[in-house]
């Protein structure tokens, strides 16, 4: 039988459980029912939540860059080495090594800041679009598009923890006249717990998913056509302010910027009343 939102949910955030292995390295869990490549958004979060368990709670993660060595392998567990390499009055870094079978396959620093108040302002309007209620979750769009023949990766045709809901209709086809630029409403599919550290980790693993399909839009291509192999190399999350990742969250991805072989994506990450909580590239 079919996974309900809850226990796709509740397998995530196991996922996102880190199991210590002394000395600050920790052991990440293996998805439930995954083949092949791990996906790349499960283990950027799994090293930020590594991160996270070395880090006093008074400390928020604020920023994460990080670069894919290797594919890893889903059907194994990953061993996460976490490096302190600086605790001051205010900010913390680490760095975090992923490795499989002895190989490194992600390297990631993290950044940790205490909740000084201080100025601020935000520039940058949220997008008025389409409300996720609106919408169809774009996994069962994708099989009723699927069955009229078109090319998607196997794993966006399965339900996952994440409710994914696109403003834009996917247009396989597109001229080259279609903008880069793509705006999806998302959130987990039930409640997850009240941790924040949990929420920026659940939005790190979330914030993989559409940027590659982001670079495709103007080109009338699919990564899931056989010609097609698409990876993430480096991949970067800021995080401004507090949100619950179980609430609906509208993420605008852009490709200002493709070419050689690779593209150049970034997104704004807002909160349904407008605040920006993150950014993403």
């Amino acid at each position: 039988m079919p996974q309900t939102p809850e226990q796709l949910v509740a397998d995530l955030v196991l996922l996102l459980d880190m199991e210590p292995r002394g000395a600050d390295r920790f052991q990440g869990r293996r998805a439930r029912g995954q083949s092949g490549r791990v996906f790349g958004g499960q283990v950027i979060a799994q090293a930020l939540a590594a991160a996270e368990q070395t880090v006093c709670e008074d400390r928020s993660a604020h920023s994460l860059q990080c670069y894919f060595l290797r594919g890893g392998d889903s059907r194994a567990p990953i061993d996460y080495q976490v490096l302190r390499d600086f605790d001051g009055r205010s900010i913390s870094n680490r760095r975090v090594t992923a490795l499989q079978g002895g190989e490194v396959i992600l390297n990631l620093t993290a950044s940790f800041h205490s909740n000084d108040d201080g100025f601020s302002h935000q520039q940058v309007p949220m997008p008025q679009v389409t409300p996720p209620e609106a919408l169809e979750e774009d996994f069962l769009r994708r099989r009723r598009l699927a069955k009229d023949g078109l090319e998607f990766i196997p794993v966006v045709l399965k339900p996952g923890p994440i409710d994914w809901r696109s403003v834009e209709l996917e247009d396989r086809f597109a001229s080259a006249d279609c903008a880069a630029i793509k705006h999806s409403w998302f959130r987990a599919k039930a409640r997850l717990p009240d941790d924040p550290r949990v929420h920026r980790a659940a939005l790190a693993y979330a914030s993989d998913m559409l940027l590659l399909d982001t670079a495709t839009i103007p080109h009338p291509v699919s990564l899931g056509e056989p010609s097609m192999m698409a990876a993430t190399i480096n991949h970067s999350v800021w995080f401004h302010a507090p949100f619950r990742a179980d609430e609906w969250l509208l993420f605008r991805s852009e490709s200002p910027w493709a070419g050689g072989a690779r593209g150049f994506i970034r997104g704004s990450i807002f909160t349904r009343d407008g605040r920006l909580v993150a950014l993403d590239r």
